[in-house]
Order: C-alpha cells, then structure tokens, then sequence
C-alpha cells in the first residue's frame, strides 16, 4: 500500500494535474465566500468539464474544489456574521465577536490552521480507515442512526447557554420546523397552508442565512459603524496573523479532538455538516475550561473548523468504499464515479487503489494550498472589517439574495430568508439562543425517518442494542447538567426575595407569543393520521412544557443571568450560546427607527422582485439604499450596483443558467421575458 501510495503521490505531482488540483482550489475558495455556494453547486459545476480528463485529473480537480469550500467559507462568517456555507453557521458566534473587536486576522488565521490541521487528519483518518472500515460501518442501522440524532439533539442544552429552558423550546421550534412539507409516512400535508413552496420542506440556506446572517447586518445597519467597533485597534499585520496560526497550535488537543469527532461523524450517512459543527461544538463547550464562547473565544472558531474540515474525508469513506454518498456533495460526486468507469466498492480497494489515494493527496494538497492562499490574503480580507457598514451592508445584502436563491429558485426562498431574518432578530434582542432551532431544524427529519424504520423493523428492542444505550446514556449526561444548573439558578433567586417580583415586558410578551404559536400548530395538525403527527405532536408538547416553564420562571424569577455577570448556582459564570445584541452609542428610540427602515428594504426588495423580477430589483435595493439610506455618493452607489449585479448574472445566468423566477412583469409581457430572462 505504500508503494501505490507513493505512486499516486507522483501522479498527482504532474505539473499538468497539480494545475488543475490548484485550479479547482481556486474555484473552491471563490464559491465558499458566497454565501449559499457550496461543494454541491461546483461540483455539479466542474464535473462536464472532467469528460475529456482522465481520471487522475477528474479527481485532483473536483476534490480540489470541494474540499476548500469549508476554508473560505469563514471568510464571510467571521467578517459579516454571514456563514459561507450552512457549516460555518458555528463559527459566526465567536468569529464575528472577534472580527467585532478588531482580531479579525486572528481569527482568520486561526480558521485557516484550524480547517488545515483538521483536512490532514481527515484524510490521513481515511486513508487509514478504508482498510478495516467496511465491517463497523455494516455495523451501523437505523437504531444507531437514531441514537446519533438523540444525542444531536441532547447538545441543545449545551449550546443554549445560561437560557436552557428557551434552548430545548427552540429546539422543538426547529423539530416542528423540519415536519412542515409531504409526511414521510403518510404523504399528509404538514403546516403548508396549501402552500406549493412547502411541500417539499423549508431549504436549508435561506433559513440558515435568515436565521444568522440578517441579524448580524441589521445590527451593522442599527449601529452604523464598521465591523470592528469603534476604539478598537485592528491589526492586520502578518504577525496578527500567525498569532492566530499560535492559538490553533497552542490548543493542538482541542483541533485534534473536534477533527476526531468531525470526521468519524462525517462517515454517517445523514448527518451533514450543518448538525456535526454544533455536535463539536457543544464538546467544545462542555470539555474546554474557563471558556468565553460566544462571546469572542478564539477556541470557538478552532472547534468547528477543525471539525468541519475533517468531516470531508470521513464523508469519502462510505462513498468509496460502498457507494453510500455520506452527504449531498457526495451524491454529486458519485456520478463522477460513473462517468469514469469506476464503481464504488471492493474495486476501490484493489483493482484502483492508486486512484483511491490520489483521492487521498488531494485533499491533503488542496487544504495545504487553501490554506497557504487565505492565510496570505488574510490582511486583505481583514481590512474589510474596517468599511464603514453604508458601504457594506447593501453589497452584502445582495450577496445573501442570491445565496438564499439557490435553495428551490423560487420567490419563497427570498421569503424564508426575511422572515426567519425577522425571527432571528427577535430571538438575538431577547436572549433566545438560535443554535438550538438550527439543530432541530437539521435533524428532525433524520429522527423522525430513523424511528419509523427502527420501530418497523425491531419493535422496541432497538432500545437494548449495546451502541444505542451507550449513546443514550451520554445523551442524558449531557442534558442533565444545564437544566440542574438552570434550577438551581431558579430556586436561589426566589429564595433571595422576601415577595417574587411579578414583571411583564417585550421579553414576556415573546415567550407569550411562543405558547400561543405552539397552542395553534396544536389545533392545526390534530386532525392528522397518527403516524403524521407522532413527532409534530411530541415536538409541540414538549415545547410547551418547556415555554410555561420559562414564561413562569421569567415572570417570578426574573431573567437568566447575563454572561459573565453572575453564577449559574455552580462555580463558573453564567454562558450566553449566542452573539449578544450590541447597539452602544444609538438611542433606543433611534434603534427601533433604523431597525424599521432596516426591514422595510428587504419588504420593498421583495415586492420590486416579484414586479419587475430578481436583477432589477438588486440593482435598484443597491443603489437607492446607499444612497438614501446610508448617505453614500451617487457615484459609489451606481458604481458598486453595476459591479455587484453584473458579477452576479454573469456566475448566474452565463455560469449556473439559473432558472429564473417568473415576475409579474415577465408574466405579462412573455416576449420580453424570452429576451430577458431574469425578469
């Protein structure tokens, strides 16, 4: 095996096809920054261009672009709050907060080494693995796939903070969420509201850039200042840099832990990357002492990364080895497989060995390459921490159009995207952690799919198989300790008052109007068979008990503590799971107006949009909120719209050939859509 090691190694150093493996680099690195452009898009993308290729180049090219997608992609998330990718939504919490404080290329190059580090060890954990891997992952069914979502779950006590009982509500939220569409089991209409946009379920990526990315730019829009907060010194030199490379080295267990955990996760088929980063994440909270995540811990950008990374050669091993696309992007590249005459299995393994590692030298060369890239341009990308928030946040805002597009390119898309903006908001202004609804929303369908097959097919024994009640126990572990802390917390506060102060504010009218959307999802979905309803329902009666219990321990008790400022009833300070609303220096009457207006350009982008169509409408939200809205030039206004939106319908409509939503101008004037199809 060495010897077919070393032979791929030299293939891949052909001048010819390590200039393709840094030209798919390249693509990667471009389509991670965009946010919604992922490993899916370029490698539906690049692989018609591998027809003429042999396979050894097909390869190089389309790891190459697949496995940087998770590098760049914190390019966006730490600079804007906006995660490239739905993997990099747990890097925002603690990579914006340090872009905010002017350590941007800290944590830029902290990422960097971090998705290194952890690429390496995923493919050195596949080339490894492939070998012995065959009979554990025949090992694995549906229970244990089941046992893996319940323990995903369980880390929303984790990730929820110091506000556990609003964590596991929102976790319910998000299981709700995930039930809306056709039933699994049933075919019932779930929570559509005749609705054909939703039948198919909500996409991913305008909820998750709803869910993060909107209240990250409406609270730049609120503040009206750069990225880094004013007063802060940012330091973009190359030290500032390496400094960053030091902590992601200086924390090596930490990188080699999440990269374990990423990428063992990642040979299980279903669980994508959006539920592992929070997995690792929450691991990272539980394990890592005198933390401050959330809150701008370095260590919480290395954890994910790492994770995020490694989980990429996790995903080729079942490929590989049996054909069993781990994710999405693994689905695509199968056909690649297909279209070179070769067949995922024992072949893989002997017959094609050589290309088998070539696969392997990809990923490890690509992330070198990646990494050597960003980690040089880092001074570059960290400047742009230090433009004022009227030149940014109308390009940005763009870019988030056309990233929540790619979901099902429909108008619903853009729809998601400003409601769960919207939701986000509230959520981040009331001391809501958001993690916890994202995880729900990820793997509620999993759960519900794994426990049909798993009660079907093994009645309730699947309880009693030996990895189930190990994942269990650990699930219940993990649970335990933040509701113990919460009530005690509870218990302490009420008894350090003579008479319960009873209060009733913006916050207590949040947690109302919680109780009373779960009451109506209730009313709504009783008349469903039992098998529709089974999750829903449980998701709902759970979280009502939870939302009583923290409306009533809100109302008596007062609110959780704020991070840092009190204890949880144990020895160590209270934890916020989510970036903390920061307006300093804007008067609340002024917040509220900029925060209106905020809103009302994503409405009157989405009424522009369906009149005269998607390009239009971007270059007009473009130039008139620069102008009107942040008091830019005219010149900078029209220039910037003309850059933005010519890129973007050239990768679009020349690139991707995007099937354009039809407007109400397209509708009534056909001949015109013929020759404009973006209107």
């Amino acid at each position: 095996m060495l010897q077919v090691a070393a032979h791929a190694l030299g293939i891949l150093l052909d001048p010819f096809r390590l200039a393709i493996l840094t030209g798919g680099v390249l693509v990667g690195l471009v389509l991670g920054v965009i946010p919604g452009l992922g490993g899916v898009v370029g490698l539906a993308l690049l692989i018609p261009f591998t027809y003429n290729l042999d396979s050894y180049a097909a390869f190089a090219l389309l790891l190459g672009m697949a496995s940087v997608t998770t590098i760049s992609d914190l390019i966006p998330a730490i600079l804007f709050g906006v995660p490239g990718s739905v993997g990099a939504a747990a890097t925002v919490l603690d990579g914006h907060e340090l872009a905010k404080q002017g350590q941007a290329g800290r944590a830029l190059g902290a990422g960097y080494t971090s998705a290194l580090l952890g690429g390496i060890f995923g493919a050195v954990l596949l080339a490894v693995a492939l070998p012995i891997i065959r009979p554990v992952v025949l090992y694995l069914g549906t229970p244990e796939l089941l046992a893996f979502c319940i323990f995903g779950l369980s880390m929303v006590a984790v990730l929820s903070g110091n506000a556990p009982l609003k964590g596991i509500t929102a976790a319910c939220f998000g299981l709700m969420l995930a039930m809306i569409g056709s039933g699994s089991q049933t075919g019932t209409m779930r929570w559509t509201f005749n609705t054909f946009y939703l039948w198919d379920h909500l996409p991913l990526i305008p909820f998750t850039l709803g869910l993060f990315a909107m209240p990250e730019l409406a609270e730049l829009a609120v503040s009206r200042a750069s990225i880094a907060r004013e007063g802060t010194k940012a330091d973009f030199s190359l030290t500032a840099q390496w400094a960053g490379t030091r902590d992601a080295l200086a924390n090596w267990w930490l990188v080699l832990r999440c990269s374990w955990i990423g990428a063992v996760l990642g040979t299980v088929p279903g669980l994508g990357a959006a539920s592992i980063d929070w997995i690792v994440y929450g691991h990272a909270l539980r394990t890592e002492k005198n933390n401050r995540f959330g809150r701008g811990d370095i260590r919480g950008v290395i954890a994910p990364e790492a994770s995020n990374n490694a989980k990429e050669g996790g995903h080729l091993i079942p490929t590989i080895a049996f054909g069993v696309p781990a994710g999405a992007s693994m689905a695509v590249l199968l056909s690649a497989f297909l279209l070179h005459g070769l067949v995922p299995g024992p072949d893989m393994l002997t017959k094609h060995l050589d290309v088998t590692f070539l696969m392997i030298w990809s990923l490890t060369l690509a992330h070198i390459i990646g990494a050597l890239i960003c980690l040089l341009a880092s001074g570059l990308f960290a400047r742009l921490a230090q433009v004022p928030a009227g030149r940014l946040v109308p390009i940005v805002l763009a870019m988030m159009y056309v990233g929540a597009l790619q979901g099902s390119q429909s108008w619903g898309d853009l729809y998601s995207l400003v409601f769960f903006g919207l939701v986000g908001w509230i959520m981040k202004a009331h001391g809501w952690p958001r993690p916890p609804l994202m995880l729900g929303f990820v793997l509620g369908a999993l759960f519900e799919r794994y426990l049909f097959i798993s009660t079907e097919i093994y009645g309730a024994s699947w309880l009693y198989r030996p990895v189930v009640i190990g994942i269990l126990v650990l699930s219940v572990w993990v649970v335990v300790g933040p509701l113990k802390d919460s009530i005690r917390h509870t218990i302490a506060e009420l008894a350090g008052r003579r008479k319960p102060e009873i209060r009733f504010d913006t916050a207590i009218g949040v947690d109302l109007l919680a109780v009373v959307v779960l009451v109506v999802a209730l009313g709504t979905s009783w008349s469903w068979p039992w098998e529709a309803k089974l999750v829903p329902h449980a998701a709902i009666y759970a979280a009502l008990l939870f939302a009583l219990a923290n409306l009533l321990n809100e109302v008596f008790a007062g609110p959780a503590p704020s991070p840092g400022s009190i204890g949880t009833g144990i020895d160590r300070p209270a934890l916020q799971m989510d970036s903390a609303l920061a307006l300093r220096g804007v008067s609340p009457h002024i917040a509220r107006v900029r925060l209106l207006r905020y809103f009302g350009w994503l409405f009157a982008f989405l009424v522009a949009s369906a009149m005269v169509g998607f390009m239009p409408a971007v270059a007009m939200s473009i130039v008139l909120q620069s102008r009107l809205e942040f008091q830019q030039s005219w010149l900078f206004s029209v220039a910037s719209s003309a850059i933005v939106t010519g890129v973007i319908w050239l990768i679009l409509d020349h690139v991707f050939h995007i099937a354009w939503p039809v407007s109400l101008l397209g509708e009534t004037y056909p001949a015109l859509r013929e020759r404009i199809p973006f209107i």
